[in-house]
C-alpha cells in the first residue's frame, strides 16, 4: 500500500501516551485524526495538540471492550469521512501478578482491552477497508508478546495474541492492498502505569523503575513506529533492546525460556530484571 494515499487515521487510546504521540506525529503530516478514548477531557487535549501540529481532529468516546461501541465508531468514521486510511489499535491497560494470584477480574480487564479491543477493531474496520481497496492497520502490541515479562501473565498473553492476529492479517489482507504493522515497544513512560494493578511490592517497584529510567521518549517511539509503517514493515521495534530480545526468543525459544526458568529457580532472575530496568536498558 502506498502510504502517500492515506490521509486519515483512527487511533484508539489517543487521549495520552503513545496514542497521543502517534496522533501528533500523523497530524504533523496534515492527517485527519479520529481521537478515540473513554477519557473525554484528555481526548480534547489531544485534539488541541493535533490541530496545533497541523492536522485536524475529531473526538469520539468508545470503550474498546464493547463490540457494539467499536462497530458504531467504525461506521461513524467511514460514513462521515467516506474512507479511513489507517486504524491504530493502541488502547491498552496492564496488570501484574503470577497466575493464581492475579485476580480473574484483572485478566478480564487486560485481555478485554488489549486483545479483544484489537480484535473488535480489526473485525469492524477490515470489511470497509476491503471495500475501499486500501488502508493500513497498526496494532500496538509489546515485546512482552514476543518474550514474556516476569509476573505479567495477563499482559503477556494478550499481547502475544495481538502479534499472532497481526501476522495472520498480514497474509489475509495482502490481496486487498491493506498493510499491517504490529508495534512492539519495550518500556515507555506513559499513563499505563496509572491503571496497572499489582499483587506485591516487587512488581510495582519494577514498573516504576522501568517508567522512571526509560531512555527513549514516547514521541521518538511514535516516530519510529510511523517510519516502520511508511516502509510497510510487519514488525516495528522502537528500541534496539526489543529487537534483540525478540531475536533471541525466535532463534531458540526453549533455550531462552529455559534459561530464565533456571535463573528464577536460583533466585537471581528478579534482582537481575530489576537492575536492568533501573539502568534503562529495557
Amino acid at each position: 500500500m502506498g502510504i502517500d494515499h492515506v490521509s486519515s487515521a483512527v487511533i484508539t487510546g489517543a487521549a495520552s501516551g503513545l496514542g497521543r504521540a502517534l496522533a501528533t506525529t500523523y497530524a504533523s503530516r496534515g492527517y485527519r485524526i479520529g481521537i478515540v478514548d473513554v477519557n473525554m477531557e484528555e481526548a480534547e487535549s489531544t485534539k488541541a495538540i493535533v490541530e496545533e501540529a497541523g492536522g485536524s481532529g475529531e473526538v469520539y468516546r468508545c470503550d474498546v471492550r464493547v463490540l457494539d461501541e467499536i462497530e458504531a465508531m467504525a461506521n461513524h468514521f467511514f460514513d462521515t469521512w467516506d474512507e479511513v486510511g489507517m486504524l491504530v489499535n493502541n488502547a491498552g491497560v496492564a496488570a501484574a501478578g503470577p497466575v493464581g494470584d492475579a485476580p480473574m477480574s484483572e485478566w478480564e480487564r487486560v485481555v478485554g482491552t488489549n486483545f479483544w479491543g484489537t480484535v473488535f477493531g480489526c473485525h469492524s474496520f477490515v470489511p470497509r477497508m476491503k471495500e475501499q481497496g486500501k488502508g493500513h492497520i497498526v496494532n500496538v502490541a509489546s515485546v512482552a508478546g514476543m518474550a514474556p515479562i516476569l509476573e505479567m501473565p495477563p499482559y503477556n498473553t494478550a499481547k502475544a495474541g495481538v502479534i499472532s492476529l497481526s501476522e495472520t492479517l498480514r497474509i489475509e489482507l495482502a490481496p486487498h492492498d491493506i498493510g499491517v504493522t504490529v508495534a512492539c515497544p519495550f518500556f515507555l513512560s506513559t499513563n499505563i502505569i496509572n491503571n496497572t494493578t499489582y499483587t506485591d511490592d516487587f512488581q510495582e517497584e519494577v514498573a516504576r523503575a522501568a517508567m522512571g529510567n526509560v531512555r527513549l521518549s514516547v514521541e521518538e517511539a511514535a516516530l519510529r513506529i510511523v517510519r516502520a509503517v511508511d516502509r510497510n514493515r510487519l514488525y516495528a521495534f522502537p528500541q534496539f533492546s526489543g529487537r534483540l530480545v525478540s531475536l533471541m526468543m525466535r532463534m531458540s525459544p526453549a533455550a531462552f525460556i529455559g534459561l530464565q526458568a533456571r535463573f528464577n529457580k536460583m533466585g537471581v532472575l528478579k534482582p537481575s530484571f530489576l537492575w536492568l530496568v533501573k539502568q534503562g536498558w529495557l
